[in-house]
């Protein structure tokens, strides 16, 4: 397994790559989500790069880049067991060097629900993937669904600009719990994570409700309310039933949607979604 910190470096590594080349971009401290990630691409290509890079351009002022957790030492021990090619592990200074001042917008798909709740997070994240994918060069690259609006920003992305990148959703991995895996819950007490299964709950919930016939939005939004809300250590972010393609807000599901939600338990803030009908190819 290789491992590169530059831009430089990387670029020399990858061109002895054997073709096809599948990129998993991570924040790294990886679970099981991850891993999925990199057994996907490692089912469709011949070749794997992981990056590992905690993107200072996508947090907040008052969110948290500086306790994101960190386990460089054990993420290097799990890529080698899955055999991954090549590690792209740069430093804020490889990817932003003094001076740099270039950004991608992504218009108005990044304003909605993340983006309001979040201003700036989607610059980052376009921004981060956009220089990954020119570094790298991959055929295709993998993302989970459990960050839906993420994905579909992703794709517009490399749509709009001409990659010329298959960009491959994998689905959502859950602890048996219902829990959506995510680096952050490691923040959880042990009754926060009991607690924070009210996210899956909810999206069950949503689920049944649509196969037992109700089509309102606005039903099965309160419904969700009402659920989180008797949860203590939940407090509610937001509740989106929305086109699936355009993350515009329906009152009807008469087509398919994204259910999507998102909520703090304690301090922690956390994301779930689910599709409608269940199943239905994002």
């Amino acid at each position: 397994m290789n491992i590169a910190r530059s831009v430089d470096e990387a670029r020399q590594l990858r061109q002895a790559l054997p073709e096809s080349v599948g990129l998993v971009p991570t924040m790294g401290f990886l679970h099981e989500g991850h891993l999925s990630l990199i057994r996907c691409a490692a089912a469709a290509n011949r070749s794997v790069i992981v990056s590992v890079f905690v993107n200072p351009t996508q947090f907040g002022p008052a969110e948290d880049y500086g306790a994101y957790p960190r386990d460089l030492e054990r993420d290097l021990s799990l890529l080698k067991t899955e055999g991954v090619d090549l590690v792209f592990l740069p430093d804020a200074d490889a990817l932003y060097p003094p001076g740099y001042d270039s950004w991608v917008d992504i218009g108005e798909l990044g304003t909605r629900l993340e983006g309001a709740s979040r201003p700036g997070h989607f610059r980052g994240v376009a921004t981060v993937v956009a220089k990954l994918l020119h570094i790298t060069r991959p055929q295709r690259a993998y993302f989970g669904k459990k960050d839906a609006q993420q994905l579909a920003v992703i794709r517009q992305l490399t749509r709009d600009l001409d990659f010329g990148i298959e960009i491959v959703g994998c689905p959502i991995v859950r602890d048996p719990d219902g829990v959506a895996m995510s680096s952050r819950n490691t923040y959880l007490s042990s009754r926060q994570r009991t607690a924070a299964t009210v996210l899956s709950r909810s999206l069950i919930l949503a689920t049944e409700l649509w196969q037992g016939g109700e089509r309102d939005a606005t039903v099965i939004r309160n419904a969700m309310e009402t659920l989180i809300q008797a949860e203590p250590e939940a407090r509610l972010d937001y509740i989106s039933i929305a086109d699936q393609d355009t993350l515009r807000e329906m009152t009807r599901l008469d087509r398919p949607a994204l259910i999507s939600l998102a909520v703090r338990i304690g301090p922690t803030r956390l994301i779930d979604n689910a599709r409608i009908p269940p199943g239905f190819p994002d």
